[in-house]
């Protein structure tokens, strides 16, 4: 029946229907062979003009890439894949991560997690990149942790500080158990003592806490930029001085100190808070010690929803906040944390500095309230009278308000306006009762914090006349709502 057919268009038709087999033999191979890579965590990123491997065997934090075409981009991996869509489950003093695995970037469908029936995060990847932010110059991931995380898979805690307090680091891992990311600030010659303790505790360290989990971010002034700075890419050459001395101790005269330089408190937040791989962050100081298992009975919280339903208004969940004696032990539970309250060895947070500033709604009701296993919401507060001086520190995401970064620690009250702006937004405060803060062994008073009035009046001025009039103007208002 095809003897009389043009010879040519029987070429044309072969052709045609040969390149349509080809396509759909493509469209059921190829993508099942990219999800299955990326199950097995060998893809690092996809998109539609190629992708990049990366190898099993190599450095995970910083591994070669090779730049192939789509048809070209199979691998194959001996190893199984270490990246769960789960949280971690680990033990005090070890850390049983999944977050070897190099993670997908962008929006690659394998990269999209779930936390609860109601909340969706993406993956990240912690690439280095450096700017300017103000009147200051940041390393963003400068030094990366060894370990990767899915954004479902732990929470975050981010914090800050300088060279001489990284002793808190392992003793504030040791209880976390997850990944932790820290904006450090190091001018001028601060900087080197700063790279070479970091080094230390990554290498020289007792356990590999600070290596696996902490990413290190360094902030300077453009005013005072380091004289020799250490290009990323050969800190992976490097290691630390296992006898060098970095007990610096609070006291030790910086460059910062000698040059009598503010401390950007709310710019190092901002930016150990924005860099994280997780969709939960733990926004809060290096020197608070979180409660053993936070994260695990966090995490079940959310996938079962148990924390007062669905949100409705936007909401965050609090860690109430303590002070122990020094050298007393910290203790690990809620009963134990309660225990010490009565005999006194234990008190609320600033109880001597500024009461209200850390003055938890419902806070007799969390002591007197049984503990019950897991983690659940025991109360739901908001920042009004008589708590509106009420400076919180929560687990939430990078949704809630950034702290205004012209705001230093010397002048105080650099939380108040970010606090005062999550009320006008009519923010939650889901109390949670197994989670809590220790702050180091050591009771604190207003003659330890060596407040410089003339900064902190300054300060307040222009809360009160520029940056309050700001937030209105921005946000609006709500009744109730107050600055202090």
């Amino acid at each position: 029946m095809f003897s009389n057919l043009n010879p040519k268009f029987v070429v044309r038709l072969s052709l045609l229907l040969n390149v349509l087999l080809i396509l759909y033999c493509w469209n059921l191979v190829v993508p099942n062979s990219f999800a299955d890579l990326a199950s097995n965590g060998n893809i690092q990123h996809f998109s539609g003009y190629g992708c990049e491997l990366s190898c099993p065997q190599c450095n995970v934090s910083d591994p070669p890439k090779v730049q192939v075409t789509q048809k070209e981009c199979v691998v194959s991996s001996a190893e199984p894949s270490t990246l769960s869509s789960g949280p971690v489950t680990s033990s005090a003093g070890s850390v049983t991560s999944s977050a070897d695995a190099v993670l997908l970037q962008g929006t690659h469908p394998a990269s999209q997690r779930t936390l609860s029936p109601s909340i969706k995060c993406s993956d990240k990847t912690l690439n280095f990149r450096q700017g300017m932010r103000g009147k200051y110059w940041v390393l963003y991931n400068y030094i990366r942790a060894k370990k990767r995380f899915s954004c479902n898979e732990s929470i975050t805690y981010t914090t800050h500080g300088d060279f001489a307090f990284m002793d808190n680091l392992e003793p504030l891992l040791k209880r976390w158990e997850g990944p932790a990311s820290i904006a450090v600030y190091c001018p001028g010659t601060d900087y080197q003592k700063t790279v070479d303790t970091i080094l230390y505790y990554r290498d020289c360290a007792s356990s590999r806490l600070v290596k696996d989990l902490v990413t290190f971010h360094l902030i300077f002034p453009l005013e005072h930029i380091p004289a020799d700075i250490v290009r990323h890419r050969l800190l992976n050459t490097m290691t630390g001085n296992c006898s060098a001395t970095v007990d610096w101790g609070e006291g030790y005269k910086t460059y910062r100190k000698s040059k009598e330089l503010d401390y950007p408190v709310n710019v190092a937040r901002n930016v150990a808070r924005e860099t994280v791989q997780t969709h939960f962050v733990f926004p809060s100081d290096i020197e608070l010690y979180p409660a053993p298992g936070t994260i695990n009975g966090f995490l079940q919280m959310v996938r079962n929803e148990d924390g007062r339903g669905p949100a409705v208004k936007p909401r965050v969940f609090v860690n109430s906040i303590f002070e122990i004696q020094a050298n007393a032990t910290l203790p690990n539970t809620k009963s134990e944390l309660v225990g010490l309250l009565k005999s006194g060895v234990v008190i609320p947070f600033h109880k001597h500095v500024c009461p209200s500033c850390h003055n938890v709604p419902n806070s007799k009701g969390w002591i007197s309230s049984p503990a019950k296993s897991g983690m659940n919401v025991v109360h739901v507060g908001k920042r009004l009278r008589p708590f509106h001086h009420w400076e919180p520190i929560y687990i939430g995401t990078n949704q809630e308000p950034l702290y205004d970064e012209r705001l230093s620690w010397e002048g105080r009250s650099d939380k108040m306006t970010q606090g005062f702006t999550m009320c006008v937004l009519d923010y939650e405060f889901h109390i949670l009762d197994n989670a809590f803060l220790i702050h180091r062994p050591g009771i604190k008073t207003k003659k330890s914090l060596h407040l410089n009035n003339k900064k902190v009046a300054a300060q307040n001025t222009l809360i009160r006349k520029t940056i309050f009039s700001q937030i209105k103007k921005i946000y609006g208002t709500r009744k109730g709502c107050e600055m202090w």
